[in-house]
């Protein structure tokens, strides 16, 4: 179970990374910052699929997302100067939190 969040892990950062590369790529127009962001991006998806057989896809979506959302959030604010309200912090960790709760009782789910 390790190795499948280390992969989950893993392709919440190649997806924040390429996220990352968005702005700087200029449209695309901008060839090694476009060639990393794909790299980023489809090695993200590969990691996904691994963690797709041990975990139930809703899991893996609510973490992949949550967390992206709030590293983007947080490095848009570093690296890009973008602004945060105090009431956008207080949702970011809501997302964590969610996140959290939502792993934390993966294993007791309800079956239907």
């Amino acid at each position: 179970m390790f190795k499948t969040y280390l992969f989950l892990v893993g392709a919440i950062f190649c997806e924040v990374a390429g996220t990352m590369l968005l702005p700087i790529t200029q449209n695309f127009t901008k060839l090694i910052p476009t060639s990393f962001l794909t790299i980023f991006y489809l090695t993200a998806f590969y990691l996904l699929t691994f963690v797709v057989t041990k975990l139930p896809i809703a899991i893996v979506y609510a973490t992949w997302s949550g967390l992206g959302i709030f590293t983007i959030a947080i490095l848009g604010y570093i690296f890009y100067k973008q602004s945060l309200s105090w009431q956008s912090v207080v949702g970011l960790f809501l997302i964590v939190i969610g996140v959290i709760l939502v792993n934390s009782f993966t294993n007791n789910s309800v079956k239907f």
